[in-house]
């Protein structure tokens, strides 16, 4: 899929990894999912280039491979972890 909402055929069993307010590290979090060979899906890519401070874009991969890009992606410096929430 490499980012083509097209190709998704169970679009059901899509899951956010991430979300991100600032379009170049989603960007670099698409490459780091492409070199891995995780197909992904960036949904609000273009309205948080455009309104970054009112959207984020959301990262979203295959349910089977969310423990994957989680070891993979950087955890975002904003988000608060689960266990200090």
């Amino acid at each position: 899929m490499n980012g083509l909402a097209h190709t998704i055929r169970d679009p059901e069993q899509m899951v956010t990894v991430a979300r991100y307010a600032d379009p170049v590290e989603a960007q670099m979090a698409k490459g780091l999912l492409e070199t891995a060979g995780i197909d992904y899906f960036l949904q609000g890519e273009n309205a948080n280039s455009l309104l970054g401070v009112a959207f984020r874009a959301r990262l979203l991969v295959h349910r089977k491979d969310e423990a994957l890009a989680h070891e993979i992606l950087p955890a975002p410096e904003d988000e608060i972890p689960e266990e200090d929430a």
